[in-house]
């Protein structure tokens, strides 16, 4: 029941940021260096948030 307000765990982060390096790697061969940056710095800080989560 409580686990409706649980935070993200680490698993779906991990997730999320694997998903992400894959848009990233899209990106970059598709010749789009803008979007590929972009995704890979939001991919960065949400493997910085995932260390810093103690779960």
């Amino acid at each position: 029941m409580f686990g409706l307000f649980k935070k993200k765990t680490k698993k779906k982060m991990r997730k999320e940021y694997d998903a992400l390096l894959e848009k990233a790697m899209h990106a970059q061969r598709n010749g789009d260096i803008r979007t590929y940056s972009m995704l890979t710095a939001d991919a960065e800080a949400l493997w910085k948030k995932i260390e810093n989560t103690s779960d």
